[in-house]
């Protein structure tokens, strides 16, 4: 089977990256209308109750599937699903590592797009956060 190709969920991409702050401080980020617009799209507000939808400004609609505050949230994402994690990256707490999962994808190259679209985001996030 293709790297990135599962039995279960299709085609799926995971991009995570270790951050220089503690996980509830990347998690408040995240999670806050600036961090949501630079990972969900312009436009889009989050509320943590299972089933709320939301729609971005480029026209992107979805829905919450469940949330654990300071920990992950899953959601639909169009026809795909995104989950976003937090959690410690080593036993001080110091750093976080924060992940970004998407699966149902259609095919290898919109894997591809999407890895390159979390890549980005990653990028954005870590330098909104002084660490970029």
């Amino acid at each position: 089977m293709p790297t990135g190709l599962t039995k279960d969920a299709g085609w799926e991409i995971g991009v995570s990256r270790t951050l220089p702050r503690p996980p509830a401080a990347v998690w408040e980020f995240i999670a806050s209308p600036e961090g949501v617009g630079l990972w969900l799209g312009p436009g889009a507000e989050l509320t943590a109750e299972k089933g709320a939808p939301y729609r971005t400004a480029d026209g992107v609609t979805g829905e919450v599937r469940s949330q654990r505050p300071g920990d992950r949230v899953r959601l639909t994402y169009g026809s795909t699903t995104v989950q976003v994690a937090v959690s410690a990256a080593g036993a001080s707490g110091e750093k976080a590592v924060l992940r970004f999962h998407q699966e149902h994808l259609a095919d290898a190259g919109e894997r591809e797009a999407r890895r390159t679209h979390w890549r980005a985001v990653m990028d954005e996030i870590a330098a909104a956060l002084g660490d970029g």
